[in-house]
């Protein structure tokens, strides 16, 4: 089936984010926007993590339910879809450290298909630094040991490095970057298969890189507001499902 997901976005417990930005209007407007599966964002922030599991239920396919969806439109008379909107346990974590006689500082995007191994991550996560100072909290951790992190956790936890050639704080940035995928994770590399291009980069300018040629190129609204929910997003192919989302990734 087809069907539109917007997995990189944020809730209101990150900085530089509208106060907006909770379950209920995430809903509204994915049915506005015509986004069946929405990402969390933040799940590393202890309150909303409770949120998560207060107002979430599973679908049984590694995706959640809102148990109690508005009946109402985001704004008044505003057109909706009829869309079962589905959600998908995500964050966005900034690691800033030195490696190589450099400051690194890079993003990354950790998706997970339950609870318990968002708890599990959590725990390890908070013994690094304080999840509850941001949404997308700031870590002195690898971007190498963040993933060897979200490998232990689960067999179908996944980094995949957010906006990569945002200058600062991505993967391949210029300021804060490295010049290869293989450079930043070493010998994790391989558990790499997808890399999330950003809002400002060109497609045609990645596929001329033959060495991205190997991972799978995405692009989410990065939501800071719901009402940027879906300014770009991934058109699916596949089971809507946590399994069909990751391997329409890896592929």
């Amino acid at each position: 089936m087809f069907y539109i997901a917007d997995l990189h976005i944020h809730s209101h417990y990150s900085r530089a984010t509208s106060k907006d930005l909770n379950l209920e209007t995430l809903y509204q407007w994915a049915r506005v926007k015509g986004i069946h599966v929405v990402g969390t964002g933040d799940f590393t922030h202890p309150q909303w993590f409770k949120e998560l599991q207060e107002k979430l239920e599973p679908d049984g396919n590694g995706l959640f339910r809102l148990k109690n969806p508005p009946a109402t439109p985001a704004l008044p008379g505003m057109k909706v879809q009829d869309i079962d909107v589905r959600f998908c346990l995500t964050s966005e974590i900034s690691s800033i450290y030195k490696y190589g006689y450099k400051v690194r500082k890079n993003h990354n995007l950790v998706y997970a298909p339950d609870f318990e191994t968002v708890a599990r991550i959590n725990a390890k996560l908070s013994t690094i630094g304080n999840l509850a100072s941001d949404g997308r909290p700031i870590l002195g951790l690898p971007s190498r040991d963040l993933l060897e992190i979200v490998l232990a956790a689960s067999d179908q936890a996944y980094l995949v490095p957010a906006h990569v050639w945002t200058p600062w704080f991505s993967t391949l940035g210029s300021r804060g970057g490295y010049d290869s995928i293989d450079e930043c994770f070493r010998d994790l590399s391989g558990h790499i298969f997808a890399i999330e291009t950003g809002l400002s980069s060109d497609p045609a300018m990645n596929w001329q890189w033959s060495a991205l040629d190997r991972f799978t190129l995405i692009s989410n609204s990065d939501a800071h507001s719901p009402q940027k929910l879906g300014r770009e997003a991934n058109l699916f192919n596949t089971e809507r499902s946590y399994e069909g989302l990751f391997n329409a990734y890896s592929r």
